[in-house]
């Protein structure tokens, strides 16, 4: 059984800094890539960037140079490190674990998702 608990959101003011944390039971990261969405109200999913099983990481061009994904295999943790944050960055942020080990932007080739974590950005 997969288990992927989101921390770390919150209220913070346009050009702060967020890192939200996946934490993760079931699932080597070295076998299987992690991806971080977001969803905004009355909006789709969102990919915003991932981790693939070796290491490697992708990103979205609407975050691209704002954002740093990394991970603690020793803590089985991911992180989602989010810097000059603006109001359009504001959603429910998720992280899930992929089914092979590429991120990939699609949000169905992720078999397990998060509970989510809401980041607020104000102006």
């Amino acid at each position: 059984q997969v288990q992927l608990v989101e921390s770390g959101g919150g209220l913070v003011q346009a050009g702060g800094s967020l890192r939200l944390s996946c934490a993760a039971s079931g699932r080597t990261f070295t076998n299987y890539a992690m991806g971080w969405f977001r969803q905004a109200p009355g909006k789709e999913r969102e990919f915003v960037g991932g981790i693939s099983s070796y290491g490697g990481t992708a990103s979205a061009d609407s975050v691209k140079g704002r954002i740093t994904i990394s991970r603690d295999i020793t803590k089985n943790t991911v992180y989602l490190q989010m810097n000059n944050l603006k109001p359009e960055d504001t959603a429910v942020y998720y992280c899930a674990a992929a089914s092979g080990p590429y991120p990939t932007p699609a949000p169905g080739m992720y078999n397990y998702w998060g509970q989510g974590t809401q980041v607020t950005v104000s102006s």
